[in-house]
């Protein structure tokens, strides 16, 4: 029989995979870059939600403290590690998706390209025209924005107060009733948009063109 005792492990050690691996943490920032809940990310990842949130209170507490001129605890490095990495990736979501909003609110966007060929009814010869469709600007995206972003001021619970002056004898002061964002968006979005065009432009039909089949 072997006289020979058993290497003991690490303390601290329970044999078990290590929980905050390699992979775990890339598919943490992987998710996070998408911009999902901390709860989609988390199972993406493989973990719970709370151990998720306790080793991102583990990394920014550390990284807080290195801000603060303390020095670097080498046992919470990993967290402080992965802290940076997901706060950067759900910037990055967060940049990205303002940039769409930006781009919805701006206009602009090509929806649909068609390309026709018809014949000159001048020149005759066969002309092909491109059309793009392109969608128009849309204030909803701001309002979007103004709500979230700055809330005190255009938060549904915030009002609009208007001041009216240069109408006569007409007062304007603290006494003045404050307007309702929902109904004036709602105004605003039967009138902004109602656009009427030509009947021939309606129908689609082209003045003085002879469309000539491929």
């Amino acid at each position: 029989m072997s006289t020979r005792r058993k290497a003991r492990r690490p303390e601290g050690r329970s044999g078990r995979p290590r929980l905050l691996s390699e992979e775990v943490e890339s598919r943490l920032v992987a998710a996070s870059r998408t911009g999902v809940a901390v709860e989609l990310a988390a199972e993406m990842a493989g973990i719970s939600r709370s151990t998720f949130l306790a080793w991102m209170a583990r990394g920014r507490a550390e990284v807080d403290a290195r801000e603060e001129g303390k020095k670097p605890d080498p046992a919470e490095e990993e967290y402080a590690a992965l802290f940076e990495k997901v706060r950067t990736a759900r910037a990055t979501a967060g940049a990205r998706a303002m940039m769409n909003i930006r781009r919805i609110a701006d206009g602009g966007i090509v929806t649909k390209i068609t390309t026709r060929k018809f014949r000159d009814s001048v020149t005759g010869e066969i002309v092909e025209e491109t059309v793009e469709d392109r969608t128009p600007p849309d204030w909803r995206a701001d309002a979007w924005y103004l709500e979230r972003q700055h809330r005190d001021a255009y938060g549904k619970d915030a009002t609009l107060a208007l001041e009216i002056t240069g109408l006569g004898d007409v007062p304007a002061g603290a006494d003045d009733g404050a307007v309702d964002l929902a109904a004036l968006a709602e105004r605003l979005d039967r009138s902004l948009f109602s656009v009427e065009y030509p009947p021939e432009l309606e129908d689609g039909s082209v003045v003085d063109a002879e469309v000539v089949d491929e």
